[in-house]
């Protein structure tokens, strides 16, 4: 006699949703199903299609969930620090400790990404990621935006280059320290620029 397997066992949606963000680590987001992620938990087929619908929707709550994770890691070490850069690397850090997160987050293809729930999770990290333009504004000759923007581009660009393996051997294996080396050459350009030269 078989046996049906359980549908409910705990909190369903966070277990499905970790063994998502393995599976992407594993794998990549392309080669997420729903059918795999329920034999990987141990439930129904039907189990992540009642909580997430579709694939799209699973990796729309994995985009809200990353968004608010690196929220809460750039937000911390602003108000840690004060310190723009110290900002820019925990966002480093939270790109190549959260792999899959940050694989989906930025590929809003994969996703819903006007759904009400990733569009505030986004919304929310934007904010705190450029809400210190303001604050870089003098040292930066009145362009703190530009600023902002041009430090994430820069640790964004660092990460996504670390976690394909794309760097020089020579930078060493630390991101974050690899992030604290090239990130002060933007802080000595902007400083240059405000001083006039």
């Amino acid at each position: 006699m078989v046996t049906a397997k359980p549908y409910h066992h705990g909190n369903l949606r966070e277990e499905l949703l970790r063994a998502a963000v393995a599976a992407i680590e594993e794998d990549g987001p392309a080669a997420v199903s729903l059918r795999a992620l329920a034999r990987r938990v141990g439930v129904t087929h039907a189990a992540p299609t009642h909580h997430f619908g579709d694939k799209a929707g699973l990796l729309t709550a994995v985009a809200a969930e990353g968004f608010r994770l690196l929220a809460e890691e750039a937000a911390d070490a602003w108000e840690r620090t004060g310190n723009f850069l110290d900002v820019g690397l925990a966002y480093v850090r939270f790109a190549t400790t959260h792999r899959a997160h940050f694989e989906v987050m930025y590929r809003p293809d994969l996703y819903r990404a006007d759904d009400p729930e990733v569009a505030a999770a986004r919304d929310t990290a934007s904010t705190v990621l450029l809400g210190s333009a303001s604050q870089v504004t003098d040292a930066t000759g009145g362009d703190g935006m530009g600023a902002v923007v041009a430090g994430w581009s820069l640790m964004h660009g660092l990460a996504t280059l670390w976690l394909n393996g794309n760097l020089p051997p020579e930078l060493g294996d630390d991101p974050v320290a690899i992030g604290r080396r090239i990130g002060v050459f933007l802080f000595q350009a902007s400083e240059a620029a405000r001083r006039g030269g």
